[in-house]
């Protein structure tokens, strides 16, 4: 993924899966929907998309072994009909999984929500799991790159964000960092997104709260944006990615783009 451009990642959040409390036993649903959002988002002109078990609430800390299946499935469809670089997500943390699938599927990068430390959630505590993410990519080597999130979004952290990010890089070897909003589509603390553009050696990203109006604010100090919320229908999380508004925010970033050259 060229970061030079800033790119605009478009998350496609998945209806429940099999193996989840919500799943009504509608694959199809599940399928349609998922390449409806994908290919709306290449329509439209973002650069990648991420695919998310985002109906599986509530979400355990690994993911069950036919969300796993399902999500390869999805992931697989995606990539057949879709031509934006890929990106997998498995939901609380289960960057294991993720990796598997990416790799099965021939996916570009991963997200990981707590690679490194710890973070107090709805799940409980959730540790890092960088050692065994390390190790699995030992085993499977790949070009898939590892997004990890820096005092992940939904969670209460105890460590100071600067020490962790560096943590995250440094120890945990991640290939870009994500920096997020308190829960999803709420908008990133900007003096934290432009110290983490300060101190990072790889990749800073955006991982919520992006829009219309606040990408401006955030362009100077970030290097990719993961969008979800702002671009569904009326901008509501549940529905359907729209057209018209993931247009309209291509078309902001193009200018943005221009003014910076």
């Amino acid at each position: 993924m060229d970061f030079e451009k800033k790119p605009l990642i478009g998350m496609v959040h998945l209806k429940p899966l099999p193996g989840s409390y919500l799943y009504d036993g509608n694959f199809e649903k599940v399928m349609e929907a998922a390449l409806r959002d994908a290919k709306t988002l290449e329509e439209a002109g973002f650069d990648a998309v991420m695919v998310e078990n985002f109906g599986d609430v509530p979400f355990p800390k690994y993911a069950d072994k036919a969300t796993v299946a399902s999500l390869a499935v999805v992931a697989k469809a995606i990539r057949d009909e879709v031509s934006l670089p890929l990106g997998i997500n498995v939901l609380r943390n289960d960057g294991i999984a993720a990796y598997s699938i990416a790799y099965a599927v021939k996916a570009d990068f991963i997200r990981v929500n707590v690679l490194s430390g710890a973070a107090y959630t709805d799940q409980g505590i959730i540790e890092g799991i960088a050692h065994e993410l390390a190790m699995l990519r030992k085993r499977l080597p790949s070009k898939i790159k590892v997004f990890a999130d820096v005092h992940v979004k939904h969670a209460v952290h105890f460590s100071d964000f600067e020490d962790a990010l560096l943590d995250t890089v440094e120890r945990g070897l991640a290939d870009a960092v994500v920096v997020n909003g308190k829960a999803t589509g709420k908008p990133v603390d900007v003096e934290k997104l432009a110290l983490a553009k300060k101190i990072s050696p790889v990749p800073v990203i955006v991982g919520s709260g992006t829009s219309y109006d606040t990408l401006p604010l955030l362009w100077p100090h970030a290097d990719s944006f993961i969008v979800g919320t702002w671009i569904k229908r009326e901008g509501m999380v549940e529905n359907e990615i729209s057209l018209e508004r993931a247009r309209k925010l291509v078309e902001l970033a193009n200018k943005l783009r221009q003014t910076s050259l």
